[in-house]
């Protein structure tokens, strides 16, 4: 049972409030990478990216928590199925954002995969992330910059619209833990606030899956 709903989009902190939501202690929490550990979901949310009805309750019996996609696609149905889960949005300035995702999570997912030795997991994950992210919600126009970043401007603006203030954070993981943790009720760890954002490290691990590397889980 969710209590805790990230709906920012990929490269806006959201593996830094993984970390953050699971230090809390609301974990596990579901993110993009978690699907190599559980692939058996791929084809739950191919489904749901075609607009076939999902049971949300079964992608997430396991977890406590969800940020990044593919969950951030949903965002008003997750809500909707978990009415008393709290609701994060992280974000950052839009152009930075841009140019974050496009040299990180854009690329890893156009670049050629090998032609022998592929990971299916990853291939599997990659093809599923073109259903729902780079054509379900760029319209396959991410290489278009004015474009993606509209779509990052209207997807947070429809999120502030649509959820309550008492019931929506907007956050920014340079702010650290004390918006965070005064949102969620909890004490403030005597620990610096995680931050997961090392590009080169995300790059050696993609790189490691696409080629099928049985040691880079």
């Amino acid at each position: 049972m969710l209590d805790v709903i990230g709906v920012g989009f990929g490269r806006t902190g959201t593996l830094s409030l993984k970390a953050a939501l699971e230090r809390l202690g609301f974990g596990p929490c579901h993110h993009m990478l978690a699907l190599f550990d559980d692939p058996g979901q791929i084809a739950l949310w191919k489904r749901a990216a075609r607009g076939e009805a999902v049971d949300w309750t079964e992608i997430y019996q396991n977890y406590r928590a969800t940020v990044d996609w593919p969950g951030a696609r949903f965002w008003r149905e997750i809500a909707d199925a978990f009415p008393a889960a709290k609701v994060i949005l992280t974000t950052r300035d839009p152009e930075s954002w841009y140019d974050s995702a496009h040299r990180s999570i854009y690329e890893a997912a156009m670049a050629p995969l090998p032609e022998s030795g592929v990971d299916p997991v990853f291939a599997g994950i990659r093809e599923m992330s073109h259903e729902v992210v780079w054509d379900g919600v760029f319209g396959g126009r991410f290489a278009d910059r004015e474009h993606a970043v509209r779509m990052f401007t209207e997807h947070n603006e429809a999120v502030r619209r649509a959820l309550p203030a008492e019931r929506l954070l907007v956050f920014e993981a340079r702010q650290g833990w004390e918006p965070l943790c005064g949102f969620l009720g909890v004490e403030v760890p005597d620990e610096p606030f995680p931050h997961r954002n090392d590009q080169g490290a995300f790059a050696e691990f993609i790189d490691a899956r696409r080629a099928g590397s049985a040691g880079a889980a």
